[in-house]
């Protein structure tokens, strides 16, 4: 198994546009296109209050490859992330790691 750690930095003040749009469009088409995730966090004390941290699990890079790239073309997709930057971007630069865990890892 191998996680995905993607972290968005939003534009300030866009934190709640970005929270909204997954939870009532993201996650569905993820669901579409079998993407799985492990968790959504937002930070309560640290660096920037504005950073949306969560995981995604793939079985494999090529998996990984597959479904995120069907995902990132898919026609609603693209209609609804535009739709929800009308106003303005949301994000403003997104990083991402590849995770493998230890042999001592709980989470495997």
């Amino acid at each position: 198994m191998i996680h995905e750690l993607r972290v968005y930095r939003c534009v300030p003040g866009r934190l709640p546009a970005l929270l909204k749009r997954f939870e009532t469009i993201t996650l569905k088409l993820w669901e579409k296109h079998g993407i799985r995730q492990a968790g959504f966090w937002t930070v309560a004390i640290g660096e920037s209050n504005q950073d949306l941290y969560y995981l995604l699990e793939w079985e494999s890079l090529a998996e990984r490859e597959k479904t995120w790239n069907a995902f990132a073309t898919d026609p609603e997709w693209l209609e609804k992330r535009a739709e929800t930057e009308k106003d303005g971007q949301i994000v403003a630069n997104v990083s991402n790691q590849m995770l493998v865990p230890t042999a001592f890892s709980s989470v495997r």
